[in-house]
């Protein structure tokens, strides 16, 4: 997902404010959300709570950037997902993050149904094609 750096997004040095880049990761991890029909808030089926973000900041984008966001699904376990998120422009990364995302059902964190695992499972096999077997 490509992003364009607005004044809104930066301190007044011209630099993005540190939060604005977990919002960027939010927005990119919706988008495939919305794409693979996965609700992200649904109080009857479920949904998807960050509860771990380990994050490195290593340049900062400014007003006008156009930065890339890129996701990869990591590890997929019965309640919860890893995600990778890295924040770039043109080639230089300046973002990065590992992401858990638990899932809950009546405010408790609980087993994803299968529908949603094969979402993920198809995710890490269009990422990478090499770990499907033949």
């Amino acid at each position: 997902m490509k992003i364009r750096i607005y004044y809104e997004d930066t301190d007044a040095g011209g630099v993005v404010y540190h939060s604005n880049y977990l919002k960027f990761c939010e927005r990119a991890r919706s988008e495939i959300f919305f794409k693979k029909q996965i609700a992200i808030f649904n109080k009857d089926n479920g949904h998807f709570l960050l509860t771990k973000a380990n994050c490195n900041f290593l340049k900062p984008a400014k007003l006008g950037d156009i930065i890339e966001i890129k996701t990869f699904i990591t590890k997929i376990k019965k309640a919860s997902v890893c995600i990778k998120q890295e924040i770039y422009k043109k080639n230089s990364k300046l973002f990065e993050a590992e992401i858990t995302l638990a899932f809950l059902k009546s405010e408790k964190v609980t087993p994803m149904d299968e529908a949603i695992v094969k979402i993920f499972t198809d995710l890490v096999k269009e990422q990478n094609p090499s770990l499907v077997s033949e």
